[in-house]
């Protein structure tokens, strides 16, 4: 068990405090806060899941560099976006293979916001050419794939979902007995967090404990792509 909780209710009150005053002026008055409750918590809990990750995945990393790792940056990206507040209201960290590069890599996440805390693992809106090996996996070992899916330590305190087509994919058909699978764009298995989870102390450890349990999960889809788990 971890000898102090990572986070405090001070990461909750500064996003929430940033929801109501999303601009450059506010946040740049408030940067010790963001620094103290929301940045150095983050890189601290990635350090401290360094030591534990080889027991989830040898082949998963934990980054604690501040730029280009674990930890999501707080900026928004608003190029193309009609939205144009600068700041996330929300923190996040994602622990990815080693083999990749970005956010649609398979892996394991956890985000924290006021009220909507979660966390899980699996691989996001990934590529056309990934995707086509996923459903090649699914469709080739069905049994294989449902038990995955369906294995008891990963529904004990997970739901399995992701976003779907709304039609069939280019080559399976509407009858398929996994269709749904099949259409899904986004393979992910999640769990939420209360305030109170995620600032006591045993966080890491039960964070730690979730993403073992949704292994079989995670463990096909990286597999499915010619990764090793």
């Amino acid at each position: 068990m971890a000898d102090d909780a990572h986070f405090s209710p001070g990461i909750f009150e500064f996003l929430s405090d940033l929801r109501e005053n999303n601009d450059r002026e506010w946040f740049n008055a408030n940067k010790k806060r963001y620094e103290r409750d929301v940045k150095e918590p983050l890189l601290r809990f990635v350090e401290d899941f360094d030591e534990r990750i080889e027991a989830v995945s040898p082949h998963f990393i934990a980054d604690p560099r501040p730029v280009g790792g674990s930890m999501f940056r707080i900026y928004r990206d608003v190029r193309f976006s009609k939205d144009k507040t600068p700041y996330k209201t929300n923190a996040g960290l994602q622990f990815r293979h080693e083999a990749g590069k970005d956010v649609h890599a398979p892996g394991f996440y956890m985000h924290i916001e006021p009220g909507a805390a979660f966390a899980g693992g699996g691989i996001w809106h990934p590529d056309a050419e990934t995707l086509g090996k996923i459903r090649t996996a699914i469709d080739t070992h069905q049994p294989d794939w449902e038990a995955a899916r369906n294995h008891p330590d990963v529904l004990k305190n997970h739901e399995v979902g992701g976003d779907s087509l709304k039609r069939p994919p280019k080559g399976y058909d509407a009858d398929h007995p996994l269709i749904e699978d099949l259409k899904k764009k986004t393979h992910f298995a999640s769990t939420r967090y209360s305030e109170d989870d995620v600032t006591s102390p045993d966080f890491i450890d039960r964070f730690t404990d979730d993403c073992i349990a949704i292994s079989p999960f995670i463990g096909f889809l990286t597999r499915a792509i010619g990764l090793p788990y």
